[in-house]
């Protein structure tokens, strides 16, 4: 397992290739750690990649074609150690192919690559996944990088298209008997698109948003510290920190895909925001973060 550092004149990212994933995120101009840093007495990961699903299966798994077969959460990419391809200045790109451990949870051939780019005061992450094998293949996909805060203090500006999205969003609930989503809607009440952050928002799990409510959220540090702001295209995110532990950190999470359902009784293709590739077929996703 290694570290690869790239960095201009305004920011620092240290990616390690044991998941491909962003493991440190510094501004340069205020020298601050923006990442979380995987102490495990309140959460062991950073930025994990969520690949081949996102979330969890209902009884933890899945049918294709009559076979069962079992994936753990957000499945096996965040565990694996992927290859470096290509390393530059201000860019980097690993990949993970299928291989004789992959195919016994996951029976498709696929190439995922995982690019870093640095921009200004921009990371840019992208997915480029691939149909290696014959057939179609059915995946989801998704992020889930944690940023440094103050659960009593700092608050989340929603935005979609650059306005300030509506007063009321509406959030997914999981049930977290089964970690698989529940038929609870909840309100999420902000102003004029801020959310008051506070520890107990969490107690229910993740919030998720469905049906695009909003593409860019952004973390304001009101006690001092570098705003983060988080740019997407994703069908839905979710927005996360441990339930009952006050931990200093919050997840904002592009996601393409999500957990089942309770209850979930179809098979891999019918999963709900699940994504299909033709043979030779290759699917493209990216997300922002801005330090400001």
């Amino acid at each position: 397992m290694a570290d690869h550092i790239i960095k201009n004149s305004l920011l620092k990212a240290t990616v390690s290739d044991h998941g491909a994933e962003l493991r440190s995120l510094v501004s340069l101009k205020s020298n601050s750690e923006i990442m979380w840093q995987a102490d495990p007495k309140y959460w062991g990961r950073t930025s994990p990649v969520l690949f081949p699903i996102v979330g969890g299966l209902w009884e933890k798994k899945y049918t294709y074609k009559g076979e069962s077969y079992s994936l753990s959460q957000h499945g096996f990419a965040r565990d694996m150690d992927f290859a470096l391809v290509k390393e530059a200045e201000n860019e980097l790109v690993f990949e993970l192919c299928a291989n004789e451990e992959t195919l016994k949870k996951y029976p498709f051939s696929f190439s995922l690559k995982i690019g870093y780019k640095l921009e200004g005061a921009k990371l840019t992450v992208s997915y480029i996944v691939k149909n290696a094998g014959t057939g179609d293949m059915y995946f989801s996909i998704g992020a889930h990088p944690a940023f440094n805060c103050d659960l009593s203090n700092d608050t989340l500006l929603f935005e979609k298209g650059g306005k300030a999205c509506e007063d009321t969003l509406r959030s997914s609930m999981i049930d977290m008997n089964y970690g698989c989503l529940s038929d609870r809607i909840m309100d999420v009440e902000t102003k004029d698109g801020v959310l008051f952050l506070k520890p107990e928002i969490f107690d229910g799990d993740a919030l998720i948003f469905e049906k695009e409510q909003s593409d860019c959220v952004t973390l304001v540090r009101n006690n001092g510290g570098n705003n983060v702001k988080v740019s997407f295209g994703a069908p839905l995110f979710g927005v996360w920190s441990p339930d009952k532990k006050n931990a200093p950190f919050v997840c904002i999470e592009p996601w393409n895909g999500r957990c089942d359902r309770v209850g979930f009784a179809g098979a891999l293709e019918e999963r709900e925001y699940g994504n299909k590739l033709s043979e030779n077929e290759s699917f493209t996703s990216s997300f922002t973060i801005e330090i400001e």
